[in-house]
């Protein structure tokens, strides 16, 4: 890792007591998430599946080939944890492994006594802010119950294969994993937040994500020319490109760095990330006034934004074509809503 001088005192950042996840969650994830929460029965029946089976199993592996995060062991990345522990308010520290790995990766498991493991390789190519940020993007998760649907999709792409034999039953399935695996994507935009409230530097979340598409020498990067290099993905050039930029996302489990590079930037840019800075956040004591169908609204709207505001050739022919309909802002968004309900749930009712 390239440390920092660990005898320097770090500089002093905001802690943001009792803060819920909505405060930073990516209106479509919490929208999702709010309303598989109502489903009766959901929540307890995964935990204690996933809390039984793939929880222990997988923290089994790791106790057994990785090395726990401990004052006595990875000393420095111990101090980093609890400094992002202490900033998000958490309240049950997860376990912290490393394992042996030559890949720039991390992950969050577990349900009922979550855990994240960093791969080594992290530790060699990003410095203190950095991995404080992957460490922050991996506590996002956790902090907001994410762990416990991404392994119900993988559950679910498992289940499939079987599925492909009773009639009709795959094509359900198939939706039903499309649809988790957008919301899986949008949970990273949500992590990523998370990420930049803990590191309060813009600029460090951008370095990190230009390591993970380019490789540790961040010397031989720009800053300008990789959002140029995000504004002509964003641009696309034909509405063949837009087409192809949506295939390649098929599958995918995170956006492309690009992509969550620009919707980082344009988060901090609306202002909401400086509101949160400034104290004005959404406390865990008025989770319980969530309202599904206020979510699911806010998801809905998200949406249009991101179609009105691309300057993507496809998203462009949508706009025509919807206009040339007659078709309004407004009966665009109720389209949107009405997918999302059909999708997630039953319109957001209580």
């Amino acid at each position: 890792m390239e440390m920092d001088n660990a005898q320097n005192i770090r500089k002093h950042k905001i802690k943001f007591p009792e803060i819920s996840s909505r405060s930073w969650e990516h209106p479509a994830d919490r929208a999702a998430l709010t309303t598989l929460r109502k489903v009766p029965g959901l929540d307890l029946l995964l935990q204690k599946l996933i809390g039984a089976t793939t929880e222990r199993s997988i923290r089994l592996v790791s106790l057994a080939s990785a090395v726990r995060v401990t004052e006595r062991q990875f000393g420095k990345v111990s101090l980093l944890f609890d400094e992002a522990c202490g900033i998000l308010d958490v309240k049950q520290k997860p376990e912290l492994f490393v394992s042996q790995s030559p890949f720039l990766n991390a992950g969050a498991i577990g349900v009922e006594r979550p855990f994240i493991v960093l791969n080594s390789s992290l530790l060699d190519s990003l410095n203190e802010e950095e991995l404080l940020a992957v460490m922050a993007h991996e506590l996002g998760h956790c902090l907001s119950g994410h762990v416990l649907y991404k392994t119900l999709l993988a559950l679910l792409i498992r289940f499939s294969v079987f599925a492909s034999n009773i009639p009709l039953g795959n094509a359900s399935i198939i939706a039903i994993i499309a649809a988790l695996r957008e919301w899986d994507r949008k949970s990273e935009l949500s992590a990523d937040r998370a990420e930049i409230l803990v590191v309060q530097d813009p600029n460090v979340s951008y370095a990190l994500l230009m390591k993970m598409a380019g490789g540790r020498h961040i010397e031989q990067m720009d800053y300008n020319e990789f959002f140029l290099q995000a504004a002509e993905y964003e641009k696309g050039g034909t509405i063949l490109d837009g087409v192809f930029k949506l295939l390649n996302l098929i599958g995918q489990t995170h956006p492309f760095p690009v992509i969550r590079l620009t919707e980082l930037k344009g988060w901090v840019d609306s202002g909401a990330y400086g509101k949160i800075l400034a104290g004005e956040y959404v406390r865990r004591d008025q989770e319980k006034n969530a309202s599904a169908r206020d979510d699911i609204r806010d998801a809905a709207d998200q949406y249009k934004e991101d179609i009105n505001n691309s300057q993507d050739p496809l998203a462009e022919t949508l706009r025509n074509a919807a206009t040339n309909m007659g078709e309004t802002a407004g009966e665009m968004g109720k389209k949107a809503k009405e997918v999302f309900d059909s999708i997630f749930g039953n319109g957001g009712k209580k």
